[in-house]
């Protein structure tokens, strides 16, 4: 099986890749650039999602499976900062879509004070870290939890859940 994921970013290509190889022995997992047809920094649900599923729709049109992920800066009640960051993935295999987020966080007040002004995260939290490319090593998360949790890792919880309707057909009616 071919599986398209709909980002070059290495972290995310062998996030999915750990995880579907998990219920698929035989797979070949690749990155493929494409859209998201979202803001570069998403604010809110609905647009984090729509970034997810427009980035696994693109991705469809070079495997058998086409797999987004986005991660966006979610409103959330008693936040700190009112926000949380929050990773999801879409799965489509063209007729179904499957969804699911990883765990969330919250960002320092000053990284989403900086974002609600226009910037982006990932280089706000450049900034802050020293580390370049942050996205495509442990990203924001590696840092703010001192390497306990890594981007990897926090993507394939993302990847795993949107998976749970399919490894799990007959309970979810697909």
């Amino acid at each position: 099986m071919r599986v398209a994921v709909g980002s070059t970013n290495p972290v995310k290509v062998r996030a999915v890749e750990e995880v579907l190889r998990e219920f698929y022995p035989e797979i070949e997992v690749f990155g493929v650039e494409v859209s998201s047809k979202v803001s570069a920094q998403p604010l809110g649900i609905e647009e984090t999602v729509r970034g997810a599923v427009n980035r696994a729709r693109a991705a469809l049109n070079h495997g058998e499976l086409g797999v987004g992920i986005e991660a966006g800066l979610v409103e959330v009640p008693f936040a700190i900062t009112g926000y949380m960051d929050v990773q999801f993935c879409a799965i489509s295999d063209g007729e179904v879509i499957t969804l699911g987020a990883g765990s969330g966080f919250e960002y320092p007040p000053s990284v989403i004070r900086q974002v609600l002004r226009g910037r982006e995260v990932g280089e706000v939290m450049e900034e802050l870290s020293g580390i370049t490319n942050i996205g495509r090593k442990g990203g924001a998360i590696g840092f703010l939890s001192k390497g306990k949790l890594s981007r990897k890792e926090l993507t394939k919880q993302a990847v795993l859940m949107a998976m749970l309707p399919r490894i799990n057909r007959e309970v979810y009616e697909i």
